[in-house]
């Protein structure tokens, strides 16, 4: 493996570098990206300011997926965390920096996250890849239909009857049933083998064909951001073999946990070990200008 770059600057430099030599840029990004955004699921301070029933239960992180709560509780949740996460309309600094620092660039985006903050801060929805699905659409849980429906008017729902005190839905008419057949629902990501990705399959040839259309001398500049080893085949692997299969690919791994790249790899492979936010603080400070040089006494 190759070792992670610890100075920041010279990653900043080499990224200037690559950046400005590259035909095109694939964005790759997993949940590191986001919790350095500000959503960070393992943020217990904020778990209890959102969810203080919750915490009172023990439960201490947003990494609720195989927690047994009943549907009240489960819907409650689910209503204030996609209301914070998936609709706010606030801009994100970090991501409108990313978008800034590709510029007008061939790009497409592929993110694990769910969260549509790409989208949300400038980038084109119809250039982004979301494998893992939207906390925007919800589904069938059995599923009787591969339809998806928008999650945004459910969550509005939810909110009018959600309790803070006791966290739940107070409503029972209020708790989602699938408009097709009545059965329970879920949120639109992937869990298990019921996820319906009919929605995200335009956007996966799209990608596809962007990729398979690149000549073998293609300069391609892969930026992989806070993408870990929890579903490394959604981001992390894709990104090294796409980087082996393109002779002229580079790829910027940046984790703060997690940066070593492949030693294949050698030169073409930039581990550095920072999130986000570090990096483009780098990338938006001057390299110091070189000192004047000093006269001698005797004028030389």
């Amino acid at each position: 493996m190759n070792h992670p770059v610890l100075d920041l600057q010279g990653a900043a430099g080499t990224l200037r570098s690559w950046l400005a030599e590259a035909d095109r840029v694939l964005i790759t990004a997993g949940a590191g990206l986001s919790a350095a955004a500000g959503y960070d699921y393992g943020d217990e301070d904020r778990f209890q300011e959102l969810f203080p029933a919750l915490h009172d239960l023990g439960l201490r992180s947003r990494y609720l997926v195989g927690v047994p709560l009943p549907p009240a509780l489960l819907w409650g949740y689910w209503a204030v965390h996609i209301d914070d996460i998936r609709f706010s309309t606030t801009p994100n600094p970090l991501y409108q920096r990313l978008r800034a620092l590709i510029g007008d660039r061939d790009h497409w985006v592929m993110t694990s996250n769910v969260d549509g903050l790409f989208a949300r801060n400038g980038f084109a929805p119809e250039r982004i890849f979301t494998p893992q699905g939207d906390y925007g659409r919800y589904q069938c849980a059995t599923p009787c239909t591969s339809a998806v429906w928008d999650s945004e008017p459910l969550v509005a729902r939810l909110l009018a009857a959600y309790d803070p005190a006791t966290g739940a839905v107070t409503d029972p008419d209020a708790l989602p049933r699938c408009p097709n057949c009545g059965g329970e629902v879920e949120i639109n990501v992937r869990i298990g083998p019921e996820f319906v990705d009919a929605p995200y399959l335009p956007a996966y040839r799209g990608l596809q064909n962007w990729l398979g259309a690149a000549p073998s001398g293609i300069r391609l500049l892969i930026l992989e951001f806070g993408a870990g080893f929890n579903t490394p085949g959604v981001i992390r692997w894709p990104g090294e073999h796409l980087t082996r299969r393109l002779p002229r690919a580079r790829l910027v791994r940046i984790n703060p946990t997690h940066p070593e790249t492949p030693a294949d790899l050698a030169d073409r492979a930039l581990p550095v070990s920072a999130d986000a936010r570090h990096l483009l603080d780098a990338l938006t400070v001057s390299p110091p200008a070189p000192e004047p040089a000093v006269a001698s006494r005797d004028g030389s």
